[in-house]
């Protein structure tokens, strides 16, 4: 990645920060990083963009802690890649039309 497309990724992502859309889960163990995750908030529904474990269900925890957090904010998670892990917590695929009704402002 071009440093130059790093420095503009980081920056908008502390501006969207900055304006509460863009969020961040860490799992710490011991005083050591072992998992998160972060993404963005468009309307009511939250865009996951990464996602990563250290220690076996690390990123679950973190998970589970988010939607406690927001279960009454958000209409939608959005995974972007399905997976038998995200299965796990939960995720179903919904077709094309269901996602972009609630990405949108309504």
């Amino acid at each position: 990645m071009a440093l130059g497309f790093r420095r503009k990724l980081i920056a908008s992502f502390l501006q969207l920060h900055r304006e509460g859309k863009a969020k961040s889960i860490e799992v710490w163990q011991s005083g050591a990083l072992v998992g998160g995750f972060y993404g963005v908030e468009v309307n009511k529904v939250f865009c996951g963009e990464s996602m990563f474990s250290k220690v076996s269900n690390a990123s679950k925890a973190g998970f589970i802690h988010f939607v406690e957090q927001y279960k009454n904010h958000f209409t939608l998670i959005d995974c972007q890649v399905y997976s038998e892990h995200l299965e796990s917590l939960g995720a179903e695929m919904i077709s094309k039309m269901d996602y972009l009704e609630a990405l949108s402002d309504k």
